[in-house]
């Protein structure tokens, strides 16, 4: 297939800038069979049925983005893509000159980070013994928003682009479709009879990156990490056993439950996942996805159009233009019924 059958256009109008006013707020687009529903987030409640089991993403969003200096004085920007262990990163460095091994760069007015090798668009980088890495961000780094957000994150970004349930820090982008949700909400699911489990997938920055490629098979996939526990899996096989759907909640959980059931059979374990779903793909664990609306020519459209099916998912795009839904990490929600 060809990546410019999944263009579409967008007006700028419709990228939100910011969140709603409250978590929950949003609209929410049902996408069943062809047929299109204009709902309120809040009325996923009437669209999920007891005995279903909603999958949600835990990775809780870093603050990976730095700047500052080279020794030699050139201006840089580092984004940490993910974390290696206690004092080491792999990171974008964007300079007028690549910085050499062995050099370092000092950053955000207090740390000096040795850059240690390029790893391909990457380097690796090495953070002052003494403190982790993560306590380092968190003191000396800021929120990475994503590019289309325009504005410096600010305290309600602080707040705002994180889920209430984010535990496993590692991402440098939230799992957006989890940020409608309130603590209110997740409780009124649970009393309509719908269990909350959790998978992690630490999103990187590869999630905004359209393809570039003319023909979507010679796109290269980026690699996010992640885990799923056995308590999720029974949970799983129990919702299946009393025919109870399963609702990704969100494209990062979807593409951990599809990379852990790649055999046909839901496996709990950790690894790394190169998952590019695209039309033709096979779906082995999810019946059901909420998500936010996602980039023309990325390979998250690519992903909903092969879960909800090419002509109607477009359709629904092309319907959500037209009524002025809002786009992207701080947009409104899609619950799409998977295509047979």
């Amino acid at each position: 297939m060809r990546t410019d059958e999944f263009d579409f256009v967008l007006p700028d109008r419709l990228i939100a800038q910011h969140p709603p006013e409250q978590r929950g707020a949003s609209r929410l687009l049902h996408v069943h069979a062809g047929v299109l529903g204009d709902c309120r987030f809040a009325d996923l409640i009437r669209l999920v049925r007891p005995g279903d089991v909603l999958v949600l993403n835990d990775t809780r969003v870093i603050k990976a983005r730095m700047s500052g200096s080279k020794e030699s004085g050139g201006k840089v920007e580092v984004l940490v893509e993910r974390v290696l262990d206690a004092h080491e990163v792999l990171a974008q460095v964007r300079a007028s000159h690549a910085p050499k091994p062995a050099s370092r760069l000092l950053l955000a007015g207090g740390l000096t980070v040795e850059v240690l090798e390029r790893a391909g668009e990457f380097f690796r980088l090495r953070f002052p013994a003494g403190e982790p890495v993560l306590d380092l961000l968190e003191r000396y780094g800021k929120l990475p928003l994503p590019p289309y957000i325009t504005h410096a994150a600010t305290d309600q970004d602080e707040r705002r682009y994180q889920t209430v349930f984010a535990r496993e820090a590692g991402a440098v982008a939230a799992p957006t479709a989890g940020l409608h949700f309130d603590d209110a909400m997740l409780q009124a699911l649970r009393d309509h009879g719908v269990n909350i489990v959790y998978v992690t997938l630490h999103v990187g920055a590869g999630t905004f990156q359209p393809v570039r490629a003319e023909l979507i098979h010679e796109h290269a996939m980026h690699s996010e990490r992640y885990a799923i526990s056995q308590a999720t899996v029974d949970a799983i096989a129990r919702a299946r056993a009393t025919g109870g759907r399963v609702i990704a909640g969100g494209t990062t959980s979807l593409r951990a439950l599809e990379s852990a059931a790649g055999t046909g059979l839901l496996q709990a374990g950790s690894g790394e996942t190169e998952i590019f779903i695209t039309p033709g793909y096979r779906f082995n664990a999810v019946d059901v996805l909420l998500t936010n609306f996602h980039l023309p020519r990325s390979t998250l459209l690519m992903l909903v159009c092969a879960f909800g099916g090419m002509n109607e998912m477009l359709a629904a795009y092309r319907h959500a233009v037209e009524r002025e839904y809002r786009f992207f990490s701080y947009g409104d929600a899609m619950l799409i019924e998977r295509k047979p």
